[in-house]
């Protein structure tokens, strides 16, 4: 069977056309964290750049985060849910191991015409969403698309492992990817993974490798483990490689960078990448210190900051770069419509 080349001129420009962000009301400290495990506020501080987290309440699940951002993502791009045709949620948090938590969102927004799936690739979530979903769009396969990077890392934390605990939050992301006009929108993408690693960033128990038991849950299996020291320098190897070549796909130069958001897991990671790109500093967007590591959220999150504070205009490239389980990693370059 003969392949079908793509003439990008019969693509449609496609782009993100509102966003929009939730995190929970309760929101633990530095100084929380220090009544429950040994560590301190300045050594959190200094080597995360993490001031506190916002954790979601025991009636609070993934898919409640995704429906709070997702409808002000909806305002923002001034669409119902009836426009909406897919849904695309990118978590590893999910609800239940099925159904999954994008067809829980479908329902809960009432998207009576959209198809729904899930993606699981750590905190590359958005990144990898929001190019699947501006891929079909372009394609003419749908014309509204939700992507929503998701998570309640709260419940897969142990909190008695002060390596982890101090790190992340829970919160969503949201954006409506749809047509944009001729010259802007996704401009190009570049992603990738390597599975010899994922055990330096993984939960080793839950799944059909070794199922959910006393002996997984006593042994703390069922929990995030994660080599901090070697996710570091993979980190920043990864997505400065990532950026640069999405960069040259693109036919940019580093100083056409309006706004850089990295996924914000570490302020450390996040400085170490934009320096080695070259960025000065008031092109990067940090606001991990509010957040902490919300993985597939994360990204969502500060671009939506960075929009509603009027960081990013019309014209703007706008580059989103990100890291994750899997281990994977991506950027996506936006031409701001």
């Amino acid at each position: 069977m003969m392949k079908r080349s793509v003439d990008m001129k019969e693509m449609t420009p496609s782009g993100i056309l509102g966003t929009g962000h939730y995190v929970p009301e309760k929101i633990i400290t530095n100084f929380d964290l220090e009544k429950m495990v040994e560590t301190s506020d300045e050594w959190i501080r200094t080597r995360t750049g993490i001031k506190c987290r916002h954790i979601s309440s025991e009636n609070e699940n993934t898919s409640d985060l995704c429906v709070k951002a997702a409808k002000k993502a909806m305002e923002a791009a001034k669409i119902t849910a009836s426009d909406i045709d897919f849904i695309i949620v990118a978590t590893i948090t999910p609800d239940y191991i099925t159904p999954s938590t994008a067809c829980l969102v479908q329902d809960k927004l009432g998207c009576k015409n959209a198809g729904a799936m899930d993606i699981s690739v750590g905190c590359t979530g958005y990144v990898y969403a929001c190019t699947v979903a501006s891929n079909m769009v372009s394609t003419g396969m749908y014309k509204k698309i939700l992507v929503v990077g998701a998570e309640t890392l709260s419940r897969i934390v142990n909190w008695h492992d002060r390596t982890t605990c101090i790190l992340f939050g829970d919160g969503a992301g949201a954006a409506i990817v749809g047509e944009v006009s001729e010259g802007y929108g996704l401009l190009s993408a570049e992603l990738g993974s390597d599975g010899s690693l994922g055990n330096i960033l993984c939960i080793p128990a839950g799944g059909t490798a070794k199922p959910a038991s006393h002996e997984t849950i006593d042994s703390g299996d069922m929990f995030l483990h994660m080599s901090g020291s070697e996710v570091f320098k993979a980190a920043v190897r990864h997505m400065e490689f990532t950026t640069l070549k999405a960069v040259e796909k693109a036919g940019l130069k580093k100083e056409d960078i309006n706004m850089f958001i990295a996924h914000q897991a570490n302020n450390r990671i996040i400085q170490a990448v934009a320096k080695k790109i070259g960025l000065e500093s008031e092109k990067v967007l940090v606001n991990v210190d509010k957040y902490g590591n919300t993985s597939a959220a994360s990204i969502g999150i500060a671009l939506d900051e960075a929009v509603k504070a009027g960081k990013v205009k019309k014209g703007d490239i706008v580059v989103l770069t990100g890291f994750g389980a899997g281990l994977t990693w991506g950027c996506a370059i936006f031409k701001w419509n």
